[in-house]
């Protein structure tokens, strides 16, 4: 495997490399889906990026284009990694859009700790925010939690 082409390609959908590998040789998707048994629709959905690439398909495709194998796997692989690291960047803190700057007028945003400070934005949210703040801060924590933090602040007629 190219270290360096892996490297270029890390994030990039496995599909849609291996749509251009099929456009540098002249290769129509379903004709070629069909040599190396497989369903056209199945390569078509890979090559849109709306399916992952499989370990079977994978090893059919590389060797009918004479790449090394793994390599669609690498790609699919590192693929995932960068989708769940997006997932978990949204997951670090609350729709910023959803809040008002002005609830956080004396403290910068992008400094706020939303897990150790929760008590605190949680407090801000329920004294100050609108019914739409409430939501996304019972989104972001759960209801749960959200409960527990405005029962221990005598807050719950505020929730």
């Amino acid at each position: 495997m190219k270290t360096n082409e892996i490297d270029l390609l890390k994030g990039i959908h496995p599909g849609f490399v291996l749509e251009r590998k099929l456009k540098e040789k002249n290769l129509r998707k379903g004709p070629f889906a069909i040599s190396i048994n497989a369903y056209p629709q199945i390569l078509g959905d890979i090559t849109k990026g709306k399916r992952g690439m499989n370990t079977a398909l994978s090893l059919r495709i590389e060797h009918a284009l004479g790449l090394e194998e793994g390599f669609f796997m690498t790609l699919q692989v590192h693929y995932e990694i960068k989708e769940e690291k997006r997932k978990q960047q949204d997951m670090s803190h609350p729709d910023l859009a959803i809040l008002r700057s002005g609830l956080f007028w004396d403290t910068d945003v992008s400094k706020i700790d939303w897990q150790r400070q929760r008590k605190a934005i949680i407090q801000r949210i329920f004294e100050r925010g609108d019914e739409q703040e409430k939501a996304e801060i019972r989104r972001f924590y759960g209801s749960d939690i959200v409960k527990k933090v405005l029962q221990e602040l005598n807050l719950s007629h505020a929730g």
